[in-house]
């Protein structure tokens, strides 16, 4: 199945919306780090993200360490980012 990937003007609006978010060096990916207070916190924001996750049927790339979650948005059907990766941000950002 074949995703349609943003255009660059789309991409540089979701940047823009979402201003902790980066654009990976290779421009296939948007990037960010999650703090929170502590391990609980932390884990319960990545339960949150995983509910979201399964229903829309699209995962993150993340890694956690204590209080920190990096994440990665792309999506691999559109060879970059699609509306898939904004929609997921958005929900992030309102987990937070």
């Amino acid at each position: 199945m074949t995703v349609a990937r943003l255009t660059d003007a789309e991409r540089e609006a979701l940047l823009a919306e979402l201003p902790g978010w980066q654009l990976r060096e290779d421009g296939l990916a948007m990037v960010r780090t999650f703090r929170f207070g502590d391990f609980s916190e932390s884990w319960a924001f990545m339960n949150r993200v995983a509910l979201y996750a399964e229903k829309a049927d699209h995962h993150p790339e993340w890694f956690n360490v204590y209080n920190r979650v990096e994440v990665t948005l792309t999506t691999h059907d559109a060879d970059g980012l699609s509306a898939r990766d904004a929609a997921m941000a958005r929900a992030m950002e309102g987990f937070v």
